[in-house]
């Protein structure tokens, strides 16, 4: 299951907003119902995970958590506890808990950003912010290819 693209969405007065139909048409391909939202571990954003790669997600973390590592059990307690499971209504709507805006900064405008297994949702300023600087990302991407190094 692969996501890609950028699309822009309102949030109502409710904290409702369309997933993308794109996405939608990924997810019923693979016959995910369940939707998990958290706040994203680097960014000011929100992940959207599909119920099996969220179900990946902990099982890789649980794996590498001994239950005798408090620093391990601490990790994996905040990441499973700052989640929340979504569902999309009829109309392709989730309904955003209103913590879940104010920690990424929503307010109206948002984009929707398909990475990989997972959908992000930004604020549509932040997200428009990420992409003003194009050498800084070929410049990660020349470091990462010619080098095995994380990006700074």
């Amino acid at each position: 299951m692969r996501f890609t693209g950028n699309i822009d969405a309102k949030v109502d007065e409710k904290g409702r907003v369309f997933v993308p139909s794109s996405f939608r048409k990924i997810l019923q391909k693979e016959e995910e119902q369940g939707l998990i939202l958290r706040r994203d571990i680097f960014q000011r954003c929100l992940t959207l995970y599909p119920q099996q790669v969220w179900n990946e997600q902990v099982d890789a973390i649980t794996a590498r958590t001994n239950m005798f590592d408090r620093n391990g059990r601490n990790a994996l307690r905040q990441f499973v506890a700052g989640a929340e499971a979504v569902s999309m209504d009829s109309g392709g709507r989730i309904l955003i808990p209103k913590r879940y805006l104010e920690e990424a900064n929503i307010k109206n405008d948002v984009r929707f950003i398909g990475v990989d297994n997972i959908i992000e949702v930004w604020n549509k300023q932040d997200a428009e912010a990420l992409s003003s600087q194009p050498e800084a990302l070929a410049d990660c991407l020349e470091e990462m290819m010619n080098a095995p190094q994380e990006c700074k």
